[in-house]
């Protein structure tokens, strides 16, 4: 499916965001990766199978901790 060598992580890794992106639309905040996963800028996600994942920013983190 992915063209790229090395083969580009498949959506459900737990590193698909290291996918090569393939249509960039920073104008409106998101990304399409060779995986099919969208990234959205704030790092949220829409993985092909139509399910989301919450963003995640590692600041977000660091707060939490504190």
């Amino acid at each position: 499916m992915c063209p790229h060598e090395p083969s580009c992580p498949s959506a459900d890794a737990a590193d698909r965001e290291a996918a090569r992106t393939i249509a960039a639309h920073p104008e409106q905040g998101w990304s399409l990766l060779c995986n099919g996963v969208v990234l959205f800028e704030d790092t949220g996600e829409l993985l092909p199978n139509g399910s989301a994942i919450a963003p995640h920013r590692p600041t977000d983190l660091a707060v939490n901790a504190a």
